[in-house]
């Protein structure tokens, strides 16, 4: 899309979803699917990496926020198009890697450390096309980290801060990410 101005919400309207299944296959060749729910503890998920960037880490990790559709018109194209389509959208809070805490890696038998970067910061949050997911995760506390805010307290009750914890684990599994 090339001019944002010219992207339209039908009536003005985003539509709030429960859940979002996703589909996957296994590393041995079955077909399987994830459930993500933003309000329960299956909220976290993976996307792949871009192969540019610096990090030789194949995969992004985001909790979901919300799961919405919009019925979007777009008016910029060569012949402008005035019927609205369904548009899926994931808003999510990405994680970042812990660098403060050593790599992980299953010589050291040490997992991998996430956190939540600053909420102030330009890429704690963005909008995901749903197809771009490529499954759920399991992401941990790091419990001996304690939490963010020990009055309970977060900045925004939309991004559902109040329980974040300064450092999380990610669990790996079986046939993903093999070094």
């Amino acid at each position: 899309m090339s001019d944002p101005t010219r992207l339209f919400f039908g009536k003005d309207q985003m539509f709030l979803h429960n859940i979002l299944r996703i589909n996957y296959t296994t590393y041995d060749v079955r077909r399987k699917q994830d459930t993500i729910n933003p309000n329960t503890c299956h909220r976290d998920i993976m996307v792949l990496a871009d192969t540019n960037d610096e990090s030789d880490h194949p995969f992004l990790y985001a909790r979901v926020v919300g799961i919405f559709h919009v019925n979007a018109v777009y008016t910029g194209g060569p012949i402008p198009d005035y019927r609205p389509h369904k548009v899926e959208v994931l808003w999510v809070r990405w994680f970042e890697r812990d660098t403060s805490a050593p790599e992980g890696s299953w010589c050291d038998s040490r997992l991998d450390r996430l956190r939540f970067p600053p909420m102030a910061s330009e890429h704690a949050f963005s909008f995901l096309n749903p197809a771009d997911v490529v499954r759920g995760c399991h992401i941990l506390p790091a419990f001996s980290t304690n939490r963010r805010y020990p009055d309970g307290r977060g900045i925004s009750q939309c991004a559902k801060d109040a329980s974040d914890w300064c450092s999380y684990y990610l669990n790996r599994f079986v046939g993903l990410y093999l070094p």
